[in-house]
């Protein structure tokens, strides 16, 4: 843990330094609490609010989950397909690709006309935000495998089965995990934005209403959550990375 916080101390610094700044300012210049609220007041807001706060909490973390989860299905299934048939290649790699230039806001209010106000239309609006970086991080990296190792496993009478098993995964697995770090950190936008087009619960929801009120406080508690979320789902995977590619570290020392 010191060896975390001594690594980290620039950060730290620099997050200290930026909330000192915003309290001394909003007071120097008494900018209102509905345009930039005193970080003070934020976080009394934050307290007071602590047990409705962490209701809403949950539910925004339980869209961005299970649309994360259906992504991470999906998209590595339709990899797969592209590494394994030309005819994917040629047809859905392209349109994915293209898929892209379609602004994924304006692609929100159709989720929620096809799936409704309940927790369907969250789902959907997260898998559009993160089925891409997951299908075509892990899709180039099924390419980047080193043709040599192929080679020399057929040479050795490997399957397809094995094949896919000992050369096509461990050199997707860095590109796969890139793409789900990328994924994790924007899921919680995909979701606060369905909570925004529709819903009735869950942090996109609550800093929706504080605005309308002209809550600022309460506006900035909710992001800030928002933010924290984010950051708790990154620093998950970058753990679960750690652990699945230890053995890489490991064999560079053995080097």
């Amino acid at each position: 843990m010191k060896r975390f916080f001594k690594k980290h101390m620039p950060a730290q610094l620099f997050i200290l330094l930026l909330a000192v700044l915003w309290e001394v300012g909003t007071r120097i210049f008494q900018i209102p609490h509905y345009i930039i609220p005193r970080l003070s007041d934020v976080l009394v807001s934050l307290a007071e609010n602590s047990g409705l706060l962490a209701r809403h909490f949950v539910i925004t973390l339980g869209e961005a989950l299970l649309g994360l989860a259906i992504s991470i299905v999906l998209g590595t299934l339709s990899a797969i397909w592209i590494d394994s048939s030309s005819l994917a290649r040629k047809t859905l790699y392209p349109l994915v690709v293209a898929s892209q230039t379609i602004p994924i806001i304006a692609l929100s209010p159709i989720m929620v006309m096809w799936f409704g106000y309940e927790i369907g239309s969250k789902i959907a609006v997260v898998m559009l935000f993160t089925f891409f970086p997951i299908a075509m991080n892990t899709a180039d990296g099924f390419r980047s495998a080193d043709p040599d190792i192929g080679e020399l496993l057929r040479t050795m009478g490997a399957s397809k089965r094995e094949l896919f098993l000992k050369w096509k995964i461990p050199s997707a697995l860095p590109e796969f995990f890139t793409g789900l770090k990328m994924a994790a950190a924007i899921s919680v936008g995909g979701a606060t934005l369905g909570e925004w087009l529709g819903g009735e619960a869950g942090l996109g929801m609550y800093t929706k209403r504080a605005a309308n009120m002209l809550r600022g406080e309460s506006v900035f508690s909710g992001v800030l959550l928002l933010s924290a979320m984010g950051i708790m789902l990154f620093l998950a995977v970058l753990a679960i990375e750690r652990i699945c590619l230890s053995y890489r570290r490991e064999s560079k020392v053995g080097q």
